[in-house]
């Protein structure tokens, strides 16, 4: 973020105002942790922030400070669109293209008040009045750490902002195993630990809190992996009957993706997850190295993301969804 636009901010931020927090649609661990981080910091300034998610949020983020406060757009449209109209300034956190937020899109579009943009995805639009957008991060809450330190405002940072900011370093990181932490990640979570967090319990509540249908659901996800070793990709797919016969909840799906890297040889990895509600096939890409699955998503499934992880969708069947898949693959080099 250059000098000028944190002059900017800091004298908009000098007054008390009203501050919309809003991440982007089926927000994860990042996209909570940053809007409530941010939330808990605004409120140290004497603001009247409020975070208004798209839709709901994962249960296994439920514990974090605040999340009950949450405003969920597509349970409250009316109320939240003119809690919205309200505002004096709207941060958008973990996404750099208002569309991510789904129908709100249409509710934003048409505010008047400065945005900001934090956000570590390639490619932002230009929608935001002050914008910080960082490839090299791994995680926006790790923008927004640096983003109170832009403020002079690090001492303000306490065990209830540094949970938050945790959960997002964490889960974005793949547990600190992601190529984009750095020494520089270690050391601010290093900060967040001696402020009091709890580094053991917040890993639980993330990772080792399970219902019994979530893991079948597990199971028979990686009974569905296909493993093509010619062109080091491993998929998955799961039907929205499979998703009713497990009970299916928002949340239970995050992460299965990341088992197909986990072959030896296999570099590329997506799974396919039917919601015959949307009339649409959520999908989710990984790699390792240097195969840009961002690329991918943008070019073939109306997505996008970063170069070892990005998202997409389609508005095929699930079966026309995967062989679409398999025909592009065919003529991709890996």
């Amino acid at each position: 973020m250059n000098e000028k636009d944190i002059q900017a901010l800091s004298e908009l931020l000098a007054t008390p105002k009203k501050i919309a927090i809003i991440p982007h649609r089926s927000p994860d661990g990042d996209a909570m942790g940053s809007t409530l981080g941010l939330y808990h910091f605004l409120l140290k300034l004497n603001h009247q922030p409020v975070v208004i998610a798209p839709n709901d949020f994962p249960e296994f983020l439920a514990w974090l400070p605040a999340s009950d406060t949450v405003l969920v757009y597509e349970n409250e449209r009316e109320k939240v669109t003119q809690i919205l109209q309200e505002q004096e300034i709207v941060f958008t956190l973990d996404y750099n293209a208002l569309h991510r937020t789904g129908e709100m899109e249409k509710v934003l579009n048409k505010l008047t008040v400065p945005m900001v943009m934090i956000d570590h995805h390639q490619l932002p639009e230009s929608y935001a009045t002050y914008t910080y957008s960082d490839t090299a991060f791994g995680s926006t809450c790790e923008m927004i750490y640096n983003f109170i330190g832009f403020l002079n405002q690090k001492h303000l940072i306490d065990k209830t902002i540094a949970t938050c900011l945790y959960t997002g370093i964490l889960t974005d990181s793949g547990g600190f195993r992601f190529p984009k932490t750095t020494g520089t990640t270690h050391r601010i979570a290093a900060e967040f630990i001696d402020l009091g967090i709890d580094n053991s319990e917040i890993p639980t509540l993330l990772f080792d809190n399970n219902s019994y249908d979530r893991l079948q659901l597990l199971g028979r996800a990686l009974q569905n992996m296909k493993v093509i070793p010619e062109l080091k990709t491993a998929y998955i797919k799961l039907s929205q009957k499979e998703l009713d016969e497990f009970n299916y909840v928002k949340g239970d799906t995050e992460g299965i993706v990341n088992y197909g890297l986990t072959i030896k040889g296999i570099v590329f990895a997506a799974i396919f997850i039917e919601h015959r509600d949307e009339n649409i096939v959520k999908i989710s890409f990984r790699s390792q190295g240097s195969f840009d699955v961002n690329q991918f998503a943008r070019n073939h499934f109306n997505g996008g993301g970063h170069i070892n992880a990005a998202g997409g969708k389609s508005y095929d069947s699930l079966e026309k969804t995967i062989e679409k898949f398999e025909s592009i693959l065919s003529k991709t080099t890996i």
